[in-house]
């Protein structure tokens, strides 16, 4: 029987909340650099761990303009977090066990204006 896991495909570390836009549909809006650099595709399901308030969700990523430093919220999402918190973005991906031994993430450590550093 051949084994599949979840493991850390990316991550964003400490990326600060600029926005927050309850009227919006739903997601997560990332500067397209952030995006590249953590290996994030626009639509792909992410993980939002809030290191301010401890509030723990999942959303879907929007590209966001390259090089805005844009974090937003929206939606339902904006009434978890508010501008100004530190979170973290996280997405997981399924593979096999064997190859998952040997599997690298993509973490990223961006600055307090969400630049990579």
């Amino acid at each position: 029987m051949k084994m599949t896991i979840e493991v850390l495909k990316s991550k964003i570390h400490r990326a600060t909340v600029t926005e927050a836009n309850l009227e919006y549909i739903g997601s997560i809006t990332i500067d397209e650099n952030l995006m590249d650099a953590a290996n994030l595709i626009e639509n792909e399901k992410v993980s939002i761990y809030d290191i301010t308030n401890g509030s723990r969700f999942d959303t879907y990523v929007l590209r966001g303009d390259r090089d805005s430093g844009v974090i937003c919220l929206n939606g339902a999402a904006a009434r978890k977090v508010a501008v100004g918190d530190v979170i973290i973005i996280v997405s997981y991906a399924a593979m096999d066990f064997e190859e998952a031994k040997n599997f690298k993430p993509h973490i990223i450590f961006p600055d307090s204006n969400n630049r990579l550093k």
